[in-house]
């Protein structure tokens, strides 16, 4: 798949009459209807792009990572399946039990699979 470098697609914006401004984001969240989110971590490039007469555009490249929405309302921190794979996998326990620390945790993976381990050695 052939795609833009970042700096040429701003030249071609400019060309094209676009205001760009390149922000300097670390991540990018984006809440969907369905309560869950995506989040690009580290983006390569994140533009505003200001064209006359039209609404601004938010330009993002990254590769995105859905985190489904937490079945208790407003409840402790967000904990996606990756990090309940690798504490499990870390601490030896079933997944059930990961997600359980990590909870109790507050979503600390290093807390959560200390506290999984402390009593194993």
């Amino acid at each position: 798949m052939m795609g833009f470098r970042p700096r040429d697609l701003r030249r071609a914006m400019r060309r094209m009459g676009m205001e760009v401004e390149e922000l300097d984001a670390v991540e990018v969240e984006v809440r969907l209807g369905d309560g869950s989110k995506l989040l690009v971590e580290e983006p390569q490039a994140v533009m505003l792009i200001k064209a006359r007469g039209q609404p601004p555009m938010l330009y993002i490249i990254g590769e995105p990572r859905r985190v489904e929405a937490r079945a208790e309302e407003g409840g402790g921190p967000e904990i996606s399946e990756e990090d309940v794979a690798l504490v499990a996998e870390q601490a030896g326990v079933s997944p059930e039990e990961a997600r359980r620390a990590l909870e109790e945790a507050g979503g600390d993976i290093a807390e959560a699979i200390l506290r999984l381990t402390e009593g194993k050695a």
